[in-house]
């Protein structure tokens, strides 16, 4: 195996760990969130599903044993409410992103444009949940400890 598709094999396998916990993630998510957002959720839990599903196929075309999903995974704090559970969702959806920017880097072809698409994906229903955007979604070194933009936004002119 060249040292390309080595890399391409461990990017996919980080991006299907993160999806693994993604799926998880959403579990609990939509058990929290408030009716008006059990769709989305729903929509997100599917979406993450289908990825992951994906890229156990991509790992074993490579040559790869797709990594497994753990049996229960650490939440990054409490998520008791739906006011939580939307901040957690976007932050599911952050470090999804961060690994398929990895994925992109690592990738070429098809694969670099389908990491590119859930990296995209990614952005786009974090900031749904979030209700704002961030810079460099992907990019956690461009951002800020809270997920906002590290660099202030430039000032507006009259």
């Amino acid at each position: 195996m060249s040292k390309a598709t080595e890399q391409e094999l461990r990017a996919l396998q980080a991006a299907l760990a993160a999806e693994h916990a993604a799926v998880y993630g959403y579990g609990v998510v939509g058990g929290r969130v408030g009716k008006d957002r059990r769709a989305a959720a729903r929509a997100a839990y599917d979406a993450h599903r289908a990825r992951r599903d994906s890229l156990v196929r991509e790992v074993r075309d490579l040559g790869g044993q797709p990594v497994a999903a753990a049996a229960a995974y650490a939440l990054p704090f409490p998520v008791p409410d739906a006011a939580t559970a939307l901040r957690f969702a976007a932050e599911l959806e952050d470090r999804v992103a961060g690994v398929y920017a990895d994925a992109v880097r690592a990738a070429t072809g098809q694969r670099r444009r389908e990491a590119a698409g859930a990296l995209r994906e990614a952005a786009v229903r974090a900031v749904g949940w979030r209700g704002g955007s961030v810079a460099f979604p992907g990019l956690a070194e461009r951002a800020g400890a809270d997920g906002t933009s590290a660099t202030p936004p430039p000032a507006a002119t009259p």
